[in-house]
């Protein structure tokens, strides 16, 4: 699989094939498929069969900084996250007045950074995963600085407890 300079994948004849053969030929028509000839034949055969053809990919005339803005203003989430008071959220989960000055210190900084929906997306996307008994790792790496991302559920380290400064991950 390609992928141009925004990250939008292209998929080859050979990936297509790949996914069929690995027992995902439902999941041809939802994907961008480069542009060529073999294709096209399919699209045809496709057409006179009523079955569904495949995407072809056609590259956005837009900018990184533009492509990146559109996205994250449409987040793929249930609207009752969209629209979640983050800070309220954390400040329930604190248990001490100093895990409340952690957070607000914390916040203060996403949201200096405009990384709000960030969050709740991580908070839904934590909540999915909870639901539908998905294991994800206990954290790794500077994220387990942060006490929000531990509230939130995307790691497991306490860093308030472990002495992190946070700045770490969010440099």
């Amino acid at each position: 699989m390609k992928t141009d300079s925004l990250g939008i994948p292209q998929f080859t004849e050979t990936d297509l094939v790949n996914m069929i053969y690995k027992g995902h030929v439902d999941k041809c028509a939802q994907v961008l498929c480069e542009d060529s000839p073999e294709i096209h034949r399919f699209n045809q055969a496709a057409a006179r069969f009523g079955r569904p053809e495949l995407d072809i990919y056609s590259p956005l005339d837009v900018t990184q900084e533009e492509f990146d803005a559109t996205l994250q203003s449409e987040w793929f989430m249930p609207d009752e996250y969209k629209t979640l008071d983050v800070d309220a959220f954390l400040n329930e989960q604190c248990s001490s007045t100093n895990e409340l000055e952690r957070v607000n210190l914390e916040m203060r900084d996403y949201h200096s950074r405009d990384m709000v929906n960030i969050l709740r997306y991580m908070i839904y996307l934590v909540d999915f995963m909870r639901e539908n008994k998905i294991v994800w790792g206990v954290g790794r790496g500077s994220s387990v600085a942060s006490f929000v991302l531990y509230l939130i559920g995307i790691h497991r380290i306490n860093s308030i407890q472990y002495d992190l400064d946070f700045h770490e991950f969010m440099r």
